[in-house]
């Protein structure tokens, strides 16, 4: 059961070198990074490394699902470009999907922040998506190829599309929550400030929940790189 790492970037620069290093141990894996038309040297960073690189619109879903396409794993796990997986993440991948009914799932996740209020905030998204089965993208989500397909990809939307690709995805079969964490950049937290940026992702999934457009929510989420 190969696994194919796909890897959006965007002027990612200072983060997904130190991301591709820590890939190494899982050098064995495809490692596929799409840019969506960086401007800094994120390309040459890639080009440098062990790792596929493909060109596709800027977008997120978009660079996700150019990804999928040329993947050859028999799983596509989605990993951001400032978040690392830990070292047992391909055993505990190929564990989980030992259950036929198994589609698919994600990780708990740990933010790189220091302080209690980082490990709290890491520990509540952790929670919140174990209950719902519904995760966010810096929370490495992975999946079937053959299931991916079926669902279409992700949903070529500007925002949430993490959130629509999980709604589609719990209703294929079960969804493994792994207890084992990713570790992600506290950037959006340190940049924005913790309680304004808590307040905001909760209103926009919120909003996006309640049928308000990702076109429209889109402007109010920024770009904390």
């Amino acid at each position: 059961m190969r696994v194919s790492i796909i890897i959006p970037v965007l002027n990612e620069e200072s983060a997904i070198a130190s991301t591709l290093e820590a890939l190494r141990p899982f050098a064995m894996e495809e490692i596929i990074v799409v840019d969506g038309g960086s401007t800094d040297r994120t390309r040459e960073i890639v080009a440098a490394r062990n790792a596929v690189l493909g060109i596709s619109p800027r977008g997120r879903a978009k660079q996700m699902n150019r990804g999928a396409r040329v993947a050859q794993g028999d799983v596509l796990l989605f990993l951001h470009a400032d978040t690392q997986l830990p070292p047992s993440a391909m055993a505990d991948i190929r564990s989980a999907l030992e259950d036929p009914q198994c589609v698919g799932g994600r990780f708990d996740v740990a933010l790189d922040g220091q302080g209690w209020i980082f490990k709290f905030i890491g520990n509540m998204i952790s929670l919140r998506s174990r209950l719902s089965k519904v995760a966010t993208g810096d929370q490495a989500i992975f999946v079937r190829r053959r299931i991916f397909k079926e669902l279409g990809g992700f949903p070529d939307i500007p925002l949430m599309e993490d959130i629509a690709f999980c709604r589609m995805l719990k209703k294929s079969g079960r969804v493994a929550c792994l207890r084992s964490r990713v570790v992600t950049s506290a950037r959006r937290w340190e940049k924005e400030g913790i309680w304004r940026t808590i307040l905001k992702m909760w209103a926009l999934r919120l909003l996006f929940l309640a049928g308000v457009s990702s076109f429209r929510l889109r402007r109010f989420y920024g770009d904390a790189r």
